[in-house]
């Protein structure tokens, strides 16, 4: 599918959601990104139930306009068109991309991670719209055993892609950070915790989008 990734899109990950009063935050929190500005949209959860992960995605899907915001959802392609949303992010141990590209249908985005110092062996011949790379910095909001690649990381990742695959980084990038990895090539970043982890996340994903509006 065609669709202009924007230099910043959030990874909402299910840690950061309150068990109390769960429906309304998400209400609040979502209606806040879309007035923010947001067109792309993560949602993660990796722990919770089958029902927990579908009224968390109802609520966005409800809250942020599907004209405006584009919705992944983390690893489950099953539930892709059922909720409404418009694409996966799947990783090894998912389901592959051309699975997932099947499960979820026509239209949809598919996104897969590209790999770390190194692109996975074929990887871009997979029918995927993007590819994530990283860690790029030390990230607390997912486990992972890879090392940290940093921007030089970046930089080699793109040059062994090419300019034509949309490369999203990702892991550990702040606002003072995600210029030099969009410089070194990434396309976008994609960011939970900096965005989710303070007090008023929509603002400080405003922040983030002007900071890099101008690296077109």
């Amino acid at each position: 599918m065609h669709f202009l990734f924007p230099r910043i899109y959030p990874i909402l990950d299910a840690s950061y959601i309150p068990s109390n009063g769960r429906r309304e935050f998400l209400s609040d929190l979502g209606a806040s990104l879309a007035g923010a500005g947001v067109i792309l949209l993560e949602y993660r959860n990796k722990t919770g139930s089958d029902a927990e992960i579908i009224a968390d995605a109802e609520i966005l899907r409800e809250v942020l306009p599907q004209e405006q915001v584009k919705l992944i959802l983390d690893d489950r392609a099953d539930l892709v068109e059922s909720i409404g949303f418009d694409g996966v992010h799947v990783d090894a141990g998912d389901v592959t991309v051309r699975e997932a590209r099947r499960i979820v249908g026509p239209g949809r985005m598919v996104g897969t991670f590209a790999g770390s110092d190194q692109l996975l062996p074929g990887i871009l011949d997979e029918p995927a719209d993007y590819f994530a790379i990283g860690p790029v910095f030390r990230t607390t909001t997912k486990q992972t055993d890879k090392k940290n690649i940093g921007v030089e990381g970046v930089r080699r990742l793109r040059k062994a892609a090419g300019p034509e695959f949309v490369l999203t980084a990702a892991a550990g990038i702040t606002l003072e950070t995600a210029p030099l990895v969009i410089e070194a090539g990434a396309n976008t970043v994609a960011v939970a915790a900096a965005i989710f982890g303070v007090a008023d996340p929509a603002g400080e994903f405003r922040h983030w989008r002007e900071r890099l509006e101008d690296f077109r």
